[in-house]
């Protein structure tokens, strides 16, 4: 679990710093990845590194893990706080969610996105209020 947390978190700082080449690079070659913006799912770098460019040239999304778990399954389920501002600085989103990642090996071949439990996101803004 230490490797896949390394890696998860490694992901998400790539992630803020819009440094693609590093995020995909974490990724097995077929990952399957959501399009949260427009729906759907995206198979593949390709696709992935679209999608990001196209979401990074109307709006400016931050996410930052707060807790890190893996499930019975083996899935890694990252509690995730996500803010997201459009180009002029307003506030759209400020919210907490799941992002449910499968491995293939050392790579991630799957994320999903579900919102985070109602208790988790009252603890989790009690903890960011500190």
């Amino acid at each position: 679990m230490q490797k896949r947390r390394k890696l998860i978190t490694e992901a998400y700082a790539a992630f803020n710093r819009r440094d693609i080449d590093s995020v995909l690079a974490l990724m097995a070659p077929d990952v399957n990845w959501p399009n949260g913006m427009e729906g759907g799912r995206l198979v593949g770098h390709d696709p992935v590194r679209a999608y990001w460019i196209r979401q990074w040239g109307i709006l400016n999304p931050r996410v930052d893990p707060v807790s890190i778990e893996e499930d019975a399954t083996g899935r890694v389920i990252v509690q995730v706080h996500q803010v997201v501002h459009d180009l002029s600085g307003n506030l759209l989103v400020d919210q907490f969610v799941q992002h449910i990642y499968s491995f293939e090996g050392d790579r991630i071949a799957r994320m999903d996105i579900r919102e985070a439990p109602e208790t988790n996101r009252a603890q989790d803004s009690s903890n960011a209020n500190r």
